[in-house]
């Protein structure tokens, strides 16, 4: 009896947690053990299309092992979940192709926009442990509407590289990183 009473707290607190999470997405990736990322008040649709670049930690060791798309007011979000050790760099620019490293085989990339985004300081899952994303390819989410689909490529030689397929032409973009777990995360302007 005692062991149900603590099965049916815990189950409780798991779902009333769950409620309180906005995130939407019929793609999230580990979203009952993934805190929010759309739920950020203080976030504002970004203002520029310019090449983003930032530089991975020292220790940087990182594969992606999930991809979530949501949306707020003013914007659409691209969340890469990151395991392994250190902080990620990034260059996030467009593209008028979506070309995969290495092979240079063209990627058929759905939307009016390629976004590139090149995540610096990777690892292969079996350097580092982590289990690499599996989820669809491309990821969707029609709550999102500015976002075509997240297409994901390989690790090759310490960088992972992934396209966004935009809907509009080149809208403002912003990126940043979020810890706990550690995140590569995308704004795209929409329209409202």
């Amino acid at each position: 009896m005692r062991n149900r009473m603590v099965l049916l707290v815990a189950v409780t607190a798991a779902l009333v947690a769950g409620c309180g999470d906005s995130e939407s997405g019929s793609n999230a990736t580990n979203a009952a053990t993934a805190p929010s990322t759309f739920t950020d008040s203080s976030a504002t649709p970004p203002t520029d299309a310019l090449t983003k670049r930032g530089a991975p930690s020292s220790d940087a060791g990182v594969t992606v092992s999930g991809i979530r798309i949501g949306h707020q007011p003013g914007f659409d979000r691209v969340v890469y979940e990151l395991g392994g050790a250190g902080t990620p760099g990034w260059i996030v620019q467009y593209a008028d192709q979506a070309v995969q490293d290495a092979s240079g085989k063209l990627i058929d990339v759905a939307g009016n926009s390629i976004l590139e985004v090149q995540i610096t300081g990777s690892a292969y899952p079996f350097d580092n442990g982590v289990t690499p994303y599996s989820g669809p390819d491309p990821a969707t989410d029609p709550s999102a509407p500015g976002v075509a689909g997240v297409y994901r490529s390989a690790v090759y030689e310490g960088t992972t590289q992934s396209f966004i397929g935009v809907h509009a032409d080149r809208p403002a973009f912003s990126v940043s990183t979020l810890t706990g777990p550690t995140r590569l995360v995308i704004d795209i302007a929409t329209p409202e």
